[in-house]
């Protein structure tokens, strides 16, 4: 269960298979280095961070994680809540939570919660990353047009109305290489796969922008200097009242980093027919994120693009990612200092282009064309994504879809009072439907579908009113009841002792196997009497039948 896959696949490897890793390797840690630099420059970091969690994060996870071609490093969907982290709390904050965040990401895998957090509903998913998208594609305005901004209002909607002022300081330099540059980047790969646009529209916008001069900001003029690195381990001094502020943020990022990851595999594995670890991932994605902020990272978890590039180069082993890893680093010990010279305006293109394939728009149509519950959820966490923050739009959103679930469940479970009288509704296609049975006078049979849990419990003690006079027998049939739970079985406790309490006969008929062993382990079975709960309602209407003739036992 936790063994990584690196031990497994270097079992049978060979030279053959090393080439194909070495290749795909280096060609994602080019593919990496501008989107690195990028997402931290976004998240509101210098962007030598970006690098370092590339590097370190990108290493563990491939070198631990339970995927055969998972690469790790900064993702898009961190961008938003770093951002107000490092606004409000600082660096120190930032790392405090992503420490938090790794902590949590290993309890997660350690508890086997892999399988779980597959099960997270998809238009929430879908709602938080369409967000996200769109807070990525706002935030890049300002370095798309050049515009002359001292500084950027956080919130989304004050930051439209302030590029909407400065409109009259845009700067034609700037618009023409971030347009170039999404162009190249959408474009190239019409011409070949092996090399990516990004990097293509990096090396020709920072040729242009270094022999003509021209007036755009580069990473040099906003961050100075590049490291040729690696930084020395730094640990911020934290205390309990600050892991209480950072406990929020840093469970967002546990989530958003195990549902990339998770979701990043589940992509890896259709492409090379494989089967991931989901619980060992999830601990190399923890231990990850513990070590990497201590070397001055960001949050990092599996990324979809650069992990698709990997094995559309051929790359099958984890040996590839940790290539990847060291490629960058490589890079940064050489090439640090040609990085400054990269234009802002280009990784604003490239960025521009990473939200429109984050937004999932296709999915987004499409989900609010399906149910109006989905749909409810979806629009929910999109809008307090982009309105309110990433935090509170997954905490009402999960939320928000569980009362949502809980109401159709309640819809679906359905309890009937299947007597006599109404056996002109009974279901004419089933040969079990009770109007077809003899029900002797003075018989009651309620028929319960569904799960029996809190809500429907609820909904079952209501129909109970129906009753319009005390019957000597009462039959609750339960054939079509999965499970139950302990509001269910408390509500058949009540409606025991108020059948006792009125000489009533209460008789369980089609219990299921899960819900016997409830009724056993709460000690319901042994109340209402063994020899009152049946399987078939033949059986519960024989004891009815005798019990309204009066050769019975009684409920104790």
């Amino acid at each position: 269960m936790f063994i990584p896959k690196l031990f497994t696949t270097l079992k049978n490897y060979s030279g053959k298979q090393f080439g194909a890793d070495l290749t795909a390797g280096i060609v994602v840690g080019i593919v990496a280095l501008p989107l690195a630099i990028a997402f931290a420059i976004a998240s509101g970091v210098s962007p030598e961070k970006g690098l370092f969690t590339a590097i370190i994060a990108g290493f563990i996870i491939s070198a631990l994680g339970g995927s055969r071609v998972q690469i790790g490093g900064p993702t898009g969907a961190f961008i938003v809540i770093v951002y107000g982290i490092v606004q409000k709390y600082g660096v120190d904050g930032l790392t405090i939570a992503t420490i938090l965040a790794g902590a949590m990401l290993i309890l997660m895998g350690l508890l086997r919660f892999g399988s779980v957090i597959k099960f997270i509903p998809y238009p929430l998913i879908v709602g938080f990353t369409s967000g996200i998208a769109l807070i990525i594609f706002s935030s890049q305005i300002k370095d798309f047009m050049g515009l002359q901004m001292d500084k950027v209002p956080a919130d989304f909607i004050d930051k439209w109305v302030a590029y909407f002022e400065h409109l009259n300081f845009i700067s034609i330099p700037a618009i023409i290489i971030s347009g170039v540059t999404i162009l190249i980047t959408v474009y190239f790969s019409k011409i070949t796969h092996r090399i990516p646009g990004s990097l293509i529209a990096i090396l020709l916008s920072t040729i242009i922008v270094s022999y003509f001069k021209l007036p755009v900001e580069t990473i040099g003029s906003r961050f100075g200097s590049i490291p040729s690195t690696l930084p020395a381990p730094h640990l911020p001094a934290f205390d309990w009242k600050t892991i209480q502020y950072l406990i929020r943020p840093a469970f967002t990022i546990a989530m958003l980093g195990a549902i990339e990851s998770l979701l990043s595999a589940v992509v890896a594995d259709g492409m090379i027919g494989g089967n991931h670890k989901s619980n060992m991932e999830l601990v190399a994605q923890g231990i990850a994120n513990l070590i990497a902020p201590i070397f001055g990272g960001i949050p990092a978890t599996g990324a979809i693009a650069r992990t698709a590039t990997n094995v559309k180069n051929g790359g099958r082993t984890p040996i590839a990612g940790i290539v990847h890893a060291l490629t960058l680093f490589l890079i940064m010990l050489f090439v640090g200092r040609w990085v400054t010279l990269i234009p802002i305006p280009c990784l604003a293109g490239i960025l521009i282009v990473v939200s429109y394939n984050m937004s999932e728009w296709r999915s987004f149509l499409s989900i609010i064309k399906s149910s109006r519950n989905d749909t409810i959820v979806l629009l929910a966490t999109f809008f307090l994504t982009v309105l309110v923050d990433l935090t509170t739009a997954i905490e009402i959103g999960m939320v928000l879809a569980a009362f949502l679930f809980m109401r159709r469940m309640i819809q679906i479970s359905n309890v009937d009072v299947v007597t006599a009288e109404l056996s002109e509704q009974a279901d004419e296609d089933d040969p079990k439907a009770i109007h077809k049975y003899n029900v002797p006078e003075g018989v009651e049979v309620f028929e319960v579908k569904g799960p029996f849990f809190f809500g429907a419990a609820y909904k079952f003690k209501e129909s109970l009113h129906l009753i319009e006079k005390t019957p000597k027998v009462l039959i609750i049939r339960m054939r079509h009841v999965p499970v139950i739970d302990a509001t269910g079985l408390h509500i058949l406790e009540e409606v025991f002792h108020q059948a006792k309490s009125t000489a009533t006969v209460l008789v369980i008929s089609g219990i299921q196997k899960e819900v016997f062993k409830e009724f056993f382990s709460s000690g319901l079975l042994h109340k209402i009497g063994r020899e009152n709960v049946f399987t078939v309602i033949d059986d519960a209407l024989v004891r009815a039948k005798a019990i309204v003739e009066g050769n019975f036992s009684s409920n104790k």
